[in-house]
């Protein structure tokens, strides 16, 4: 017994110390490759990551490598805890004219998209969550919560969070998994001076733990002067046909008594006020959608444009492909801190996607100062 009890405390100081040093140090390195495989996955699965390898391996690299293969042999995306792989070592392999790789928020890597006439985006790796993005004057027309964590664990509350492979509450986890896993950075590039990351996720022990599919989501999130451009495509790589609802739940900036949202008229309605379980049909006869209260409301076969007067002097352009829904949402009083400064405009794919094994579903958006 008291060998036994020996063993658990060394066990639980390891995890507690991989639960929170960097990555990137030596003593984590350490304290990894003295745990066995099956403490490593237990650590992994705590922080919602898989470990993609047994053992600890060194990041190095003799030319600049792009793409899955380079991360796969010869980084260490198998780190325990969530926790990021160096910034620098990233932006030495992916980085380039437009485009960094910095540690961010929690230690956690983010990629800086630049353009040359000073518009910028942020892009976290964990959740694939866009955090920023500010148009030519330097002005954030994305918001992030005062009270989001960047820790690893939860998802990050504002900017534009995922929502995979389910939107809203369900048979799993609230909006999904893909909002609260780390990404992988799959390619960058530029191209005419947008630059562009691609990233992805595939099916993990913790996504199967509540999902049990196989499948590829590959995300792209491309900078102009004026617009920000997201590709979602979800791939069915299992042997089984599967299902799913999804939607990109972005958060703008605003001044909540100043806004508006046209494009809306006409739409199928399911307001979720004043009972989420059981939201009433209705259709919108508003030229303009306002927020005087709280506001929780899907729009079934949504127009491929709305059209958002932030409050603040800002006229933004959403646009979308294959995002056949939107949903509108501001917490008010319920959130007395921040709903002032911020409104919800979703695109959304609310009815189930069906898809075969080998098929993919696709959708595109694209935000835009006019």
């Amino acid at each position: 017994m008291a060998a036994a009890s020996i063993v658990a405390s060394s066990f639980s100081s390891a995890c507690s110390s991989l639960l929170t040093i960097s990555s990137s140090s030596s003593s984590f390195a350490t304290t990894a490759q003295s745990l066995s495989p099956s403490a490593l996955k237990f650590i992994a699965l705590r922080k919602g990551v898989l470990l993609k390898h047994k053992t600890l391996l060194s990041y190095s690299s003799d030319s600049r490598h792009k793409g899955r293969e380079a991360l796969k042999h010869n980084s260490c995306v198998c780190q325990a805890a969530g926790m990021a792989v160096e910034a620098e070592t990233l932006n030495k392999d992916f980085g380039l004219k437009g485009l960094r790789i910095e540690t961010g928020k929690g230690g956690l890597p983010k990629v800086v998209l630049s353009s040359e006439l000073g518009s910028s985006a942020e892009i976290y790796l964990y959740g694939a969550c866009v955090t920023s993005w500010k148009s030519m004057d330097g002005k954030d027309l994305l918001f992030v919560r005062p009270d989001a964590v960047f820790n690893g664990i939860k998802p990050i509350s504002g900017g534009i969070p995922h929502c995979f492979p389910q939107f809203g509450p369900g048979e799993i986890q609230q909006h999904g998994f893909a909002r609260n896993v780390t990404w992988n950075l799959l390619s960058t590039e530029n191209q005419a001076g947008s630059p562009s990351v691609t990233l992805d996720i595939e099916e993990s022990e913790y996504s199967q733990s509540m999902w049990g599919h196989a499948f590829k989501a590959t995300y792209k999130v491309a900078l102009e002067a004026e617009r920000l451009r997201t590709e979602l495509i979800i791939k069915n790589t299992d042997t089984r046909p599967f299902f799913f609802t999804t939607a990109l739940h972005t958060y703008f900036s605003a001044s909540i008594g100043g806004v508006s949202v046209k494009g809306l008229k006409g739409c199928r309605t399911l307001n979720k006020d004043p009972d989420p379980k059981n939201p009433i049909p209705g259709v919108e006869e508003r030229d303009s959608v306002t927020f005087p209260a709280f506001v929780d409301c899907m729009y079934l076969n949504s127009p491929e444009e709305l059209l958002l007067e932030n409050g603040l002097g800002d006229r933004i352009s959403i646009k979308n492909k294959g995002w056949t829904d939107a949903v509108l949402w501001n917490p008010y009083l319920t959130m007395e801190a921040s709903y002032n400064d911020f409104v919800c405009v979703e695109n959304a794919k609310l009815d189930k996607v069906h898809l075969q094994p080998g098929e993919s579903w696709e959708a595109k958006q694209v935000i835009s100062v006019v």
